[in-house]
């Protein structure tokens, strides 16, 4: 029998109630980089969801890729992001910590003594970053020049990761989900085209560019078990000027391949492909690529973003080409999204000028349609 969107899902012995998650997004609103009373608010008012994937959480401060974002690893960032998960928890939702390091896309505002950003290589991006201008004040600024990290560092990151793992375990998450997507240091190290290493985590072998991604993987498992980590990844994307690679396929059915054995809790996959006036090819490229996945990955539950509608989910679900299906910008502004699918009540458009950063504006200001005053 085919499954659909509303039906119960088992999610290596997590009970979502439905198929709808709640996508990672950065909203940066956290001033002091500490979950506070509005993220409580906001989360707790998407708890209906089968699962939220909070905004990505940066691992340390050299991680730190965006102002205002919540990190997991200081005791008061465990703290506020308890009660996050408290509020969700006491309204029946279900979790996920993003674990985030940006590598090159971030600036030396961001770091600490004004360090520069760390990367698998030294390349700028040529993108912007969410930092302080020359004068102190928030704004999108130029991304700096990164260093590349010496190979003896790269243990160094994934026991952050590890140790961020941990955090979000005691802050009270389901579980947590790696973030290896749309440009930053997970996609730094497996992108081809910009990975010109020579040591073992360099680009021209596909078991080299690939073992900073394993070797994370199982620094995380290793600590909090392989059934509460998720990974996304975003093959093909060119976010952040990330260079087309013409390896995609090859990198990442490889990493389908490790990965089966390791009975992780999902793969995300994000299609990028709306981000560009490119017509259909990359969206066909993408769901043929994820088929291919899939097959390497039997029993492993797969996760879909990007440019969803109920219609679509419900077709790639029945078709039993996805597991689960995740939406972004259709939950900032319908914080009762699955009931909305539901009923086919109407969806409420985001304002687009209040994604990123500000006050209850555009962020918890929405109404439920169940609920006008939540």
């Amino acid at each position: 029998m085919a499954q659909h969107l509303f039906d119960s899902f088992d999610l290596r012995g997590l009970r979502l109630p439905n198929r709808v998650v709640m996508a990672p997004m950065r909203r940066a609103r956290a001033l002091e980089e500490v979950p506070d009373d509005l993220t409580v608010r906001y989360y707790a008012q998407r708890a209906s969801a089968g699962l939220i994937v909070s905004e990505g959480a940066p691992i340390s401060r050299e991680a730190t890729g965006c102002l205002f974002t919540p990190g997991l690893y200081t005791a008061a960032q465990v703290a506020g992001w308890q009660r996050v998960t408290d509020a969700v928890r006491d309204r029946g939702g279900r979790i996920f910590a993003q674990l985030w390091h940006a590598g090159r896309a971030s600036h030396v505002s961001l770091q600490a003594d004004g360090r520069a950003p760390v990367s698998s290589v030294a390349r700028v991006s040529g993108d912007v970053a969410f930092a302080h201008g020359p004068d102190g004040t928030p704004g999108r600024v130029p991304a700096s020049t990164p260093r590349a990290l010496g190979t003896a560092e790269v243990g160094r990151v994934a026991a952050d990761f590890a140790a961020a793992a941990a955090a979000a375990d005691k802050a009270g998450f389901h579980g947590t989900e790696l973030h290896a997507a749309t440009q930053y240091l997970f996609e730094q190290f497996l992108n081809a085209e910009l990975n010109d290493r020579t040591d073992r985590y360099g680009g021209r072998d596909v078991a080299d560019r690939i073992r900073f991604t394993l070797e994370v993987t199982d620094a995380v498992v290793e600590r909090i078990g392989a059934s509460r980590v998720g990974i996304r990844f975003s093959p093909f994307s060119t976010v952040g000027n990330m260079p087309a690679d013409d390896r995609s396929e090859e990198t990442y059915l490889a990493l389908a391949e490790e990965l089966a054995a390791r009975d992780l809790a999902y793969v995300h996959v994000h299609d990028t492909s709306g981000f560009a006036d490119d017509g259909g090819e990359p969206r066909k490229r993408l769901r043929a690529l994820l088929r291919d996945m899939r097959a390497r990955m039997p029993g492993t539950p797969f996760v879909l973003a990007g440019g969803m509608t109920r219609e679509s989910a419900d077709e790639l679900i029945g078709a039993g080409t996805i597991d689960l299906a995740a939406f972004g910008q259709p939950y900032i502004s319908n914080p009762d999204l699955v009931e909305r699918f539901r009923t086919g009540a109407p969806l409420t458009p985001p304002d687009r000028t209040t994604y990123f950063g500000g006050d209850a504006t555009g962020y918890v200001d929405y109404p439920a349609v169940t609920d006008p005053g939540a």
